[in-house]
């Protein structure tokens, strides 16, 4: 990877819990823009970053006239416009459970004022071994696919309103 002076980098998390990183390229210290390179990460904080495998999500360089224009890395397709926002969602899971049965609450904490929330339930079979991990298992899916569901009912809603089309239909892939 080569980088300059005011390229955005943009680094997924350590861990799956863990929020993005984003920040502008200060200096390029190694040989023909490698790294390492100085960072002013968004939070303020500068530093000195060795990019890992696998951890660079997208560079993107500006031009003189001041557009962004995001040059490709092994990750990422390539995408002309604006330089990429960055937004960390979190997914919160309550599980209130029994060897029988088990009930789990899923919120959608998002930028968004309005957060969404589900629920979903299992039940044990009687001819079943009882295994509660099993229940809080099916009951979180069962939430996580309800929360999907109405994420895709809001984001047709939201193309309905924008573009006055009716019955928007957003299938998963």
């Amino acid at each position: 990877m080569r980088a300059k002076p005011g390229d955005r980098i943009i680094l997924a998390a350590p861990n799956i819990d863990g929020p993005l990183r984003d920040g502008e390229v200060l200096e390029a210290r190694g040989d023909d823009g490698e790294p390492p390179y100085v960072v002013r990460w968004s939070d303020g904080h500068e530093g000195l970053l060795y990019p890992g495998p696998g951890s660079i999500l997208r560079v993107t360089s500006h031009d003189p006239e001041g557009a962004a224009e995001p040059r490709p890395t092994s990750s990422q397709p390539h995408r002309t416009g604006a330089h990429p926002r960055v937004r960390d969602w979190e997914v919160r899971v309550s599980i209130l459970g029994s060897d029988d049965d088990a009930e789990a609450t899923v919120v959608l904490l998002s930028d968004s004022p309005e957060h969404l929330t589900a629920h979903g339930r299992s039940h044990r079979s009687g001819h079943d071994r009882a295994v509660p991990e099993i229940g809080d298992e099916v009951a979180v899916a069962r939430a996580l696919r309800r929360l999907a569901d109405q994420l895709l009912e809001t984001a047709a809603d939201d193309i309905e309103g924008i573009t006055g089309e009716h019955d928007v239909s957003l299938r998963a892939r």
